[in-house]
């Protein structure tokens, strides 16, 4: 897919370019960045490089991630970065980050909403899922605030560092935010557990 710029009243979420990556690799020293996603830790300077000149940029020729730098409109400080993963068919995941010093403005919030819009109206998404590890109340936070309904924990589901971390696991629906799907959506009746009619 061909890179394109979304933007908010605040914001402008612009994909990532080789010459971010100073400004990626300073926000990246956070210790909260590195508890809390899946950036390498420590974070150098060529991990900033690498994601924002060969692997941000990658994940949108070969439609596999769709990654943007979250920007102020007008001065165009980096507050953050939020990417939409490729699941499978309509079905895509997003991740996020706040800099330091960015944080409990309503950012993210924000970023994450005008992305999943984007996925329900030019990707055909039926469905954007956001994951964290269980304890990470900021994400938490962000996610409900951008109108994601917690569904549950999932065990061992989480890979970070060489072990298995439970997560949270929530979704967005088109529905929720007010849009139409491009497909019908069905909700089961009854969440009982099943009956078993052996004998």
């Amino acid at each position: 897919m061909e890179p394109i710029t979304l933007s908010t009243d605040r914001l402008v979420l612009r994909p990532w370019e080789p010459e971010d990556a100073d400004a990626v690799h300073r926000a990246c020293q956070d210790p909260g960045i590195q508890r809390w996603t899946s950036v390498p830790a420590p974070y150098e300077i060529g991990h900033a490089r690498a994601w924002t000149g060969e692997i941000a940029p990658a994940g949108w020729r070969e439609d596999t991630e769709y990654s943007f730098g979250i920007r102020l409109a007008g001065p165009g400080t980096l507050v953050g970065a939020v990417g939409l993963h490729v699941r499978g068919p309509a079905a895509y995941e997003v991740g996020y980050w706040t800099a330091a010093g960015h944080r409990g403005r309503g950012y993210a919030a924000e970023a994450v909403g005008a992305a999943a819009r984007w996925a329900f109206t030019a990707l055909g998404a039926g469905r954007v899922e956001w994951r964290a590890e269980v304890g990470n109340a900021g994400s938490r936070a962000v996610a409900e605030k951008a109108g994601f309904r917690v569904e549950g924990v999932l065990r061992a589901a989480l890979a970070v560092r060489g072990t298995w971390r439970d997560c949270w696991v929530g979704g967005l629906l088109p529905a929720d935010l007010g849009m139409e799907s491009a497909l019908p959506h069905l909700p089961a009746r009854g969440h009982g557990p099943a009956v078993s009619t052996a004998s």
